[in-house]
């Protein structure tokens, strides 16, 4: 008995000490838990949480939690150096923008130069540094830095009827972020082969031009022509994404070189509710489209006279260099005959947000400053078709036949498919045979429409629909369907359309009278979107009415065109 006794004391007090082994690491594990729960949320507490925390005596004012961090040691050295720096940046600011300020000379000057250049005695301030990225082939880091110098800056001007002026660039107030790159990384010190510095962005630049001896106002138009010189001169020289690159360690780092990386095909296609900047009769908008805002890289589309709605349906293409960072801009300006245009809006969008080979339709909001973004006021939309080809990408988007045919990047896309894949060589030419899918019959169905605005006085309208292409002015109407604000109409019509890249589609709605007609409200399609799917459903919101939208079926029946080259 003795012995059993034991043994069942012994399996209790084992199974004891194994509940309590149990529970004892279970309450471990609950607690490394709760410790790795805290701690995550101490590394996402802000300074904002920090001080709801901790009174303002206890509160060390060194604490930040910022991935920006302040440079004051590096002013006080800057500032120790700023003589020697001075020569050595003078004379290679003097060298590089020297090249480019005769290549933006205005015409009415018959030469540009500097005839005296150094930053002075006041170093730039450096107010944060930000890691952008940091990874196993580089080290990007991002400085802002203000700058209120006192330069001596001496343009020497010549003018064709031989007079000479020499004007002082005065008062420079610059704010900008300056990119440095340290690439590749390396095992040999400085552990970098090389650097690379680029302008990221400006935000501000202010100078003023002095005459030395007289007034540059007095000579007309010197004073924008020269301050339009020298800003395109900073832009063109060292705003990203243009870098220069110096070699650290010997190599070859051409991979770092600016270099085109693809192209980007916008299409203008039209504005809505643009503000009136005219006192008599309305605005005569314009279009300046650009990604870099070089000369030479700025597309203006044509005035529309007398219009806050304009329809421009115009084509632009541009070169890519980054596509990670660079944005489209979009201004719209009021034409002003001899005066200088007033700007209406611009907006942008980042080319970030395209996908390669995917056509995006978008309606940008209208803001006063780029920079702010926020603006309360109603300035108007512009509707842009966007498509983004990379270089290298095997998916169609070369063009075989560039020296016979002029094809945009949304041609190419396009017409891919069609390309003859069975080229004959004879005597060493290639005859080639090509299918144009841009010509065909266009298919819409007006479905129905929804939620129409009354038109009648007893609440009711009496809506039609009238169709039509932009270019060869075809037309269809729908039949009248009385006392109905959600009308059916299942009704489909055909068009011939010629050019399919080019053309668009125009709906109205208007309600039926005994004596006439009102508008209620339309919407413009370009073919891109059906051109590319084949066939789709949607529902269109119609513009310039309260409410309401047209659900259509819009299908594309291609037309081979054979070409032969």
């Amino acid at each position: 008995m003795s012995f059993v006794a034991g043994l069942v004391i012994g399996l209790i007090f084992g199974l004891a000490l194994i509940v309590a082994f149990v529970r004892s690491e279970n309450a471990r594990s609950k607690q490394r838990s709760d410790l790795a729960t805290t701690v995550a949320a101490f590394a996402r507490m802000t300074v904002e949480d920090s001080r709801k925390l901790l009174s303002p005596e206890h509160y060390p004012p060194w604490v930040v939690f910022s991935q920006r961090q302040k440079l004051t040691w590096l002013n006080v050295q800057l500032e120790k150096i700023w003589p020697y720096v001075n020569e050595a940046a003078s004379e290679l600011i003097k060298a590089n923008v020297e090249p480019i300020l005769e290549q933006y000379r205005p015409v009415i000057l018959a030469s540009l130069s500097f005839s005296k250049f150094t930053l002075g005695t006041v170093a730039p301030q450096f107010t944060g540094v930000t890691i952008v990225e940091e990874g196993s082939e580089g080290i990007t880091m991002e400085l802002e830095m203000q700058w209120d110098g006192n330069p001596s800056i001496i343009l020497d001007i010549k003018t064709y009827v031989g007079v000479s002026l020499p004007v002082q660039v005065k008062n420079i107030g610059f704010t900008g972020i300056f990119r440095l790159i340290f690439r590749p990384l390396v095992d040999e010190l400085p552990c970098f082969g090389a650097l690379c510095f680029s302008l990221r962005k400006k935000k501000k630049l202010d100078f003023t031009l002095k005459v030395i001896g007289g007034d540059i106002s007095t000579i007309p138009g010197l004073f924008d022509a020269i301050e339009s010189t020298i800003k395109d001169a900073v832009e063109d020289s060292i705003t990203w994404p243009v870098r220069k690159v110096i070699p650290i360690l010997p190599g070859d780092y051409s991979d770092l070189e600016l270099k085109p990386v693809g192209t980007l095909e916008v299409k203008l296609v039209q504005a809505r509710e643009l503000t009136n900047k005219d006192i008599i009769g309305k605005s005569d908008p314009f279009a300046v489209v650009y990604v870099r805002p070089l000369r030479d890289r700025i597309k203006k589309s044509r005035t529309i006279n007398n219009q806050l709605n304009p329809v421009w349906n115009e084509h632009f293409e541009f070169v890519i260099e980054d596509a990670s960072t660079q944005h489209l801009t979009v201004k719209i300006y009021d034409e002003e005959g001899l005066q200088s245009a007033e700007l209406i809006g611009c907006a942008q969008i980042p080319l970030t947000e395209l996908q390669p080979g995917k056509v995006k339709d978008v309606w940008l909001k209208l803001v006063k400053d780029l920079d702010i973004q926020r603006d309360n006021k109603n300035r108007g939309q512009v509707h842009l078709e966007l498509l983004y080809c990379p270089y290298g990408v095997q998916n169609g988007f070369t063009n075989p036949f560039a020296q016979k045919f002029s094809l945009t990047s949304l041609e190419k896309v396009l017409k891919s498919g069609a390309e003859g894949k069975g080229a004959v060589e004879d005597g060493g030419e290639v005859n080639r045979r090509k299918e144009v899918y841009v010509r065909g019959v266009l298919s819409v169905t007006v479905i129905s429409a929804e939620d129409l605005p009354p038109a009648d006085l007893i609440g009711k309208a009496d809506p039609y629909v009238v169709l039509s292409l932009k270019k060869t002015q075809a037309r269809n109407k729908t039949r009248v369907v009385h006392e109905n604000l959600n009308p059916v109409w299942n009704q489909t019509f055909d068009f011939v359309v010629e050019d399919g890249l080019h053309d668009m589609l125009t709906l109205e709605v208007w309600d039926h009278d005994t004596f006439g007609k009102d508008y209620m409200g339309g919407c413009i399609l370009t073919l891109t979107r059906v051109l590319m799917e084949g066939e789709y459903s949607d529902a269109i919101p119609l513009d310039g009415a309260k409410s309401g939208a047209l659900n259509l079926h819009l299908k594309w029946t291609p037309q081979p065109i054979y070409r032969d080259s």
